[in-house]
């Protein structure tokens, strides 16, 4: 790592550790949860793990907190994304997003920002887990690749093109993964590429991709017009894995933490809400809607009840693999989570295998401010973890990620990419 990051990384963990402070000092010292500003502009891509900021929107949840003038805006692409997050609120930008979990750390150290200056960022909620899937291009259906990739080997090869959303990203990491696990290699044995969520469907429709890995409902629409098949939805590859993140930037946090606390509220509800299944047909249709999706109910509602048609003759329903907003912890920000996403993007060389982690946890996760949320939107003690971490995850292929002990994780992947500070 150049000086210049360091430094930066340096300064923004100055600047982030004086933005808790006061926002949690702030709040306490007024006595009050009548938010510093009613207006906050915030991000989303059209994914169906949007639906808690969504359905915040819609429902008058953020009005409900005294939020009455939050707007949500469609982006057009995760760049996009990062670039309004960069200019910010203040200056015709986003103040927050429905963001990718590793997009906030690599915003927050500058990684992906021009000129690699850091732009302070603070996890809130985690928005959703599992949900996701990694899709095939028809003319591979023969192979049978499923979860195990291992008979798309003797068809790919270095021009062969496999699609995610963001380098570096949770789709990254999936589809990595898979690959790997089957010894295919994702920086030499095929081409990764970057393609935003929408525009998945139609590329396959002309032939230029061989893979991808998104999120709903394009892998559902996929398989509906008959131009590839879903090989497992990421449930599959590791049960209940953390997804999306409502994210705010820094410096909104600081100057408005009654603010940001009165949206997490309200995420938090929607989140509920959102996993209710009596509700579950009124989300898809609201989801639906030309101001958000523009897409058939039909292409949505399956998934997220758990019933997939793989596209390639299995179907399944299976309610514990679909998307979940709140059931088993799945709005808490485990910081364990975002360690591993952390090393992950070590494994790869996105950022460097001798990175300080813990700072930058602590820095970017901010479960204190969802604890603080949850309570104030009413959550039972019973349904608010007790810890930070959740523990040992295992993944399909049995390796075994302990959050006490990532560098033994690392060791333990035979294909990596690992890069010097």
């Amino acid at each position: 790592m150049s000086l210049t990051r360091r430094n930066a990384i340096t300064a923004t963990a100055a600047l982030l550790a004086a933005a808790q402070s006061m926002s949690v000092s702030g709040v306490h010292a007024q006595g009050s949860t009548v938010p510093e500003v009613r207006r906050a502009n915030l991000g989303f891509i059209a994914l169906t793990d949007a639906a808690p900021l969504i359905i915040a929107k819609e429902k008058g949840l953020f009005a409900k907190y005294g939020m009455a003038d939050v707007e949500v805006n469609r982006q057009a692409s995760w760049g996009a994304t990062r670039d309004n997050l960069v200019l910010g609120g203040g200056r015709g930008g986003i103040d927050g997003a429905h963001l990718l979990t590793p997009m906030a750390y690599h915003i927050h150290t500058g990684r992906i920002v021009q000129n690699n200056q850091p732009v302070p960022m603070a996890i809130l909620a985690r928005l959703n887990t599992n949900g996701q899937a990694i899709s095939v291009a028809a003319k591979h259906t023969a192979l049978g690749a499923r979860p195990d990739a291992t008979p798309l080997k003797r068809a790919l090869n270095s021009d062969s093109k496999v699609a995610m959303t963001f380098r570096g990203s949770t789709h990254d990491i999936w589809v990595r993964y898979w690959l790997a696990a089957a010894g295919i290699d994702p920086d030499r044995d095929v081409s990764t590429i970057v393609v935003p969520p929408p525009q998945m469907v139609a590329n396959m429709r002309v032939g230029t991709m061989d893979a991808f890995c998104v999120g709903e409902p394009w892998n559902a629409q996929l398989v509906t017009q008959r131009l590839g098949y879903t090989a497992l939805v990421t449930g599959e590859l590791w049960k209940d894995h953390p997804e999306k993140i409502f994210a705010l930037r820094g410096d909104f946090v600081q100057q408005n933490p009654r603010a940001t606390e009165a949206m997490t509220a309200a995420v938090i509800e929607a989140a509920r809400w959102c996993d209710v299944s009596a509700n579950l047909q009124e989300m898809c249709e609201i989801l639906s809607r030309r101001a958000w999706f523009n897409v058939p109910v039909g292409d949505i509602i399956g998934r997220m009840r758990g019933e997939v048609d793989y596209g390639d003759g299995r179907t399944t329903t299976n309610l514990d693999l679909s998307m979940k907003f709140w059931r088993d912890h799945a709005s808490y920000p485990f910081r364990s989570h975002d360690l591993w996403f952390l090393t992950e993007n070590q494994r790869w060389g996105i950022l460097p295998e001798g990175l300080d982690t813990a700072p930058l946890l602590a820095q970017v996760n901010r479960e204190d401010i969802w604890r603080a949320a949850a309570a104030r939107a009413g959550v039972p003690n019973a349904e608010t973890p007790t810890g930070t971490s959740r523990g040992r995850e295992t993944f399909f292929d049995g390796k075994v990620f302990d959050p006490q002990n990532p560098a033994a994780y690392l060791a333990s992947l035979s294909i990596k990419k690992l890069a010097a500070a």
